[in-house]
């Protein structure tokens, strides 16, 4: 194969920034409906099938670099065992459709893709990390005007959080709803915006000209707007450890303070997330105090001490429950239901879609659709992307703007993690399709700091 042209070449790097563009801020209106299921054939699918196109000739030319690589075989296995899996879920256990099953798989082989045109997009295009650093400054400027929008003059909001609304249903925002701008769920646009801030967070600290520092300033508190404002708990915390282990890995460790105390102030602008954070410790108090309570009675009971008794028969009260409902839904619902699929078939899981739309947990959701082999195939996913950032820490060959964005993406993916514990965060597609371009784009910029490598 000839080496590619300077035309070919500019077609992955601006197909990589379509994507960038498209996913995030174009809302996911169904394009073709799938009969029977939440699954839609959306704007987003064909775009990223061009570019899967786009870059196939690069990937039969690398064929054999490829299959050599240990995390292009990790991602291979992962993929197999997925669709191992799906086999058993259709035609021994019978827990999925076949026509279901498959699509959920696809939709993982799509959500990859995008990892491999992240990785050439750079390879081919030495600087083009700078324009893309450019474009996500534009996305979460974009973002934050349509989410402000949406809270103050109710321009429409899209999701796909259930069946009518997966159809293209525009809703409005009521007082105390939760933000999601263009994404189909707040929780969606939070997990976004966990992998991107701390990028951001580091521009604002290693920054040194007044005019860049204000700027990069003004971005980070838009992003922070919107974060809170999606009233997500559990992505408010990943943030910040996220932003922590960024400025701790480029070693400015009075801007953890300033980072703090920002963030906290910021959380003021969400009545929603305060009264969310507030319920989580009125409902622990509560049940702390009963305990203590229920456990004086027994002993007095028990002592022999005597008890005022305002009747003979006492009348049996219930027992109060103090509870958080989304706390309670996945505790006495969602769990449960994966580790009953885990249970049913330990090895494979009871296959994709078998645990419906949500579990709010991605690794019980692995653990429950594609069992404990599915599970440690991702996670060694996992491991090998984060042992090349290790192995090529501190990135002293790549250029400033590159490495800030390798030590922000380390942290954000980091915070994603700790995300996925209360978030099906890699199903989500507007997320996983940038977390995977994202991490390619990354690997492909380190991948000559201590040896020309293939990712």
């Amino acid at each position: 194969m000839q080496k590619p042209g300077k035309l070919y070449k500019k077609l992955i790097k601006y197909a990589a920034a379509a994507i960038m563009v498209a996913v995030p801020l174009y809302p996911k209106f169904p394009f073709i409906n799938v009969p029977g299921t939440f699954v839609a054939i959306r704007f987003e699918d064909f775009l990223i099938a061009l570019a899967g196109l786009l870059i196939a000739p690069l990937l039969l030319r690398d064929i054999k670099k490829l299959i050599a690589n240990d995390l292009v075989r990790a991602i291979l296995l992962y993929l197999s065992i997925g669709l191992i899996s799906v086999f058993t879920a259709v035609f021994v256990l019978s827990t999925v459709s076949a026509s279901l099953g498959f699509l959920h798989w696809l939709r993982r082989v799509e959500y990859l893709i995008p990892f491999f045109v992240g990785y050439y997009a750079i390879k081919m295009n030495k600087n083009s990390y700078q324009f893309y650093v450019k474009i996500l400054i534009v996305i979460i400027i974009s973002l934050f005007i349509y989410g402000y929008g949406q809270k103050n003059h109710s321009w429409p909001i899209i999701i796909t959080q259930n069946f009518e609304y997966s159809q293209g249903v525009a809703l409005r925002y009521i007082p105390g709803a939760h933000i999601n701008s263009t994404f189909a769920g707040h929780y969606d646009l939070a997990a976004y915006l966990v992998l991107v801030l701390p990028f951001i967070v580091v521009l604002f600290s290693t920054t040194k000209a007044f005019t860049g520092k204000i700027f990069y300033l003004v971005i980070w508190l838009l992003g922070l707007w919107l974060l809170v404002n999606t009233a997500s708990r559990i992505s408010l915390a990943a943030y910040i450890i996220a932003a922590l282990i960024s400025l701790l890995l480029i070693k400015k460790y009075r801007y953890i303070f300033v980072m703090l105390i920002v963030s906290i102030l910021f959380v003021n602008f969400s009545s929603n997330l305060i009264a969310r954070y507030t319920r989580i410790f009125e409902v622990t108090l509560n049940r702390i105090s009963y305990q203590i309570d229920s456990g004086i009675t027994v002993q007095a009971q028990g002592s022999g001490l005597p008890e005022r008794r305002e009747r003979s028969e006492p009348t049996p009260t219930s027992i109060p429950r103090f509870e958080d409902r989304s706390t309670n839904i996945r505790l006495d619902v969602e769990w449960p239901r994966a580790m009953r699929a885990l249970k049913k078939n330990p090895l494979l899981g009871t296959g994709y879609s078998s645990i419906t739309l949500a579990t709010d947990n991605h690794y019980l959701r692995l653990l429950g659709e594609t069992g404990l082999f599915g599970f440690f195939a991702f996670m060694l996913i996992k491991y090998r992307i984060f042992t090349r950032y290790l192995y090529n820490y501190p990135f002293k060959k790549a250029g400033k703007l590159a490495r800030y964005f390798v030590i922000g993406l380390i942290g954000g993916s980091a915070g994603i993690l700790i995300n996925a514990t209360f978030i099906d965060v890699f199903e989500a597609s507007k997320f996983a399709i940038n977390f995977w371009l994202f991490t390619g784009m990354a690997l492909s910029l380190i991948r000559h700091e201590k040896s020309e490598s293939y990712i």
